[in-house]
Formats: structure tokens, C-alpha cells, sequence
């Protein structure tokens, strides 16, 4: 068994009841419940994902489509006078069509 060493930390005491009360339920140990919420959040980390509640979308698209998405980017950006990035314009088709769609 792997040695251990102690770790203490101030923290809010709302976070401390829902810390205790989540590991009671649990039935293990405090150590057991730490070691594991520290663990997952780690191992969690590693696979390139973030707990901000933000998820990763990615896809290609052919060259075409690219250059004439840059061109539009270029233009929009010209015309309201700061730059419009692929991001903010991706994210605001999928609002508009989920807006659109009635889907909350």
C-alpha cells in the first residue's frame, strides 16, 4: 500500500457540509472520498476534458468551404468594425437555429 500524507486546506463551510454530507452517503471514509473526488478530477483532466461545464466541438470542412467562410469572417468583421471570430460566428448559427427551433 502506497505511504500516505495528511492535506489540509481551508474551505467554505457550505462546501464542507455538502463534502461531508456527499460522503457520509457514500459510507466511506473521508480519506476514501477525497482521494477518490481528487482522483477522478485528475484522471478527468488528463482525457482533455474541463469540469467548467464547456464541451469540445470539432469538426472539418472541406478547403471551399473554409476560404469562403474566411472571406465572410473578413467582410463581417470590416463591416461592424471588430473582428468576428470562427468561434462567436459557429456559436451564433447554433443559437439562432436552436432559438428558432424552440428548443431551450
Amino acid at each position: 500500500m502506497e505511504t500516505t500524507k495528511n492535506l489540509c486546506a481551508q474551505i467554505p463551510e457550505s462546501l464542507h457540509a455538502r463534502v461531508r454530507s456527499e460522503q457520509e452517503q457514500s459510507g466511506k471514509t473521508l480519506s476514501q472520498y477525497i482521494t477518490e473526488l481528487i482522483t477522478k478530477y485528475y484522471d478527468y483532466q488528463k482525457e482533455g476534458k474541463k469540469m467548467d461545464g464547456n464541451r469540445t466541438m470539432a469538426f472539418q470542412i472541406s478547403e471551399e468551404l473554409f476560404q469562403r467562410l474566411k472571406r465572410y469572417l473578413d467582410s463581417e468583421s470590416e463591416r461592424t468594425g471588430h473582428k468576428v471570430s470562427q468561434k462567436e460566428f459557429v456559436l451564433g448559427l447554433i443559437q439562432q437555429s436552436l432559438d428558432d427551433a424552440g428548443i431551450e
